[in-house]
């Protein structure tokens, strides 16, 4: 990934498939780098980026950092919590301010258990989840998943859960209520370090135009 003399160097930029990539595909239109054909119901991984030379990939959400940190692309867009939950060695220049959500902790509105050893919190942010309670000086069990918290206290899994939500609807539905909000999140502009020396001006004029696109939102 060095660049070329004479030449703007390739930039590679990872986003995120799911819930983020509608706003971020109006975010890169509003700016003239989004690639054609694009869109969050095709299945096409690699699109080339217009008048850069450069390549647009998308990967799973939690994969995001690793692509950046690594090198693999230089430039990526992610929520705030996966950040918070993998503490990846990248440089963060940019709150796109779309995507906004909580991480939150709830539990059953009605309990069914209450426990005698452990509190039991099942959740897809373990490490968040350990400082959280760290700080509070609170023993847990915590019972990583991948998906459908919200199912397990009421399948006796866990008696609490900590999950990200945009509305709580989902956590209203599966009667749960809750807690405490433990950070808010939205969408973040993250550089490989190595590339942000090596690429400068060019991936400066990505940020700045993202800022000025952001704030005009």
């Amino acid at each position: 990934m060095t660049p070329q003399t004479g030449r703007s160097p390739r930039l590679v930029i990872a986003l995120s498939k799911g819930r983020m990539l509608k706003d971020t595909i109006g975010l890169l239109k509003r700016v003239g780098i989004c690639p054609p054909g694009l869109s969050p119901e095709g299945r096409r991984l690699t699109f080339p980026l217009p008048n850069a030379g450069g390549q647009v990939i998308l990967v799973r959400a939690t994969d995001v950092p690793t692509y950046v940190e690594h090198g693999a692309a230089d430039i990526g867009i992610v929520g705030h919590d996966l950040l918070l939950e993998q503490m990846r060695d990248v440089y963060v220049p940019l709150d796109l301010s779309f995507g906004a959500c909580k991480i939150v902790l709830a539990e059953p509105t009605r309990k069914e258990r209450y426990p005698s050893g452990p509190l039991r919190v099942a959740t897809k942010y373990p490490n968040i989840t350990e400082r959280y309670f760290s700080e509070k000086g609170v023993a847990v069990e915590i019972i990583k998943l991948y998906g459908s918290i919200e199912l397990a206290p009421s399948r006796g899994l866990a008696d609490q859960i900590i999950d990200l939500t945009e509305t709580g609807e989902t956590l209203r539905l599966h009667r749960l209520r809750v807690i405490a909000e433990l950070v808010t999140s939205s969408a973040r502009l993250i550089v490989n370090r190595s590339s942000f020396r090596l690429k400068y001006p060019h991936i400066q004029q990505v940020i700045e135009s993202l800022r000025k696109a952001a704030l005009c939102e």
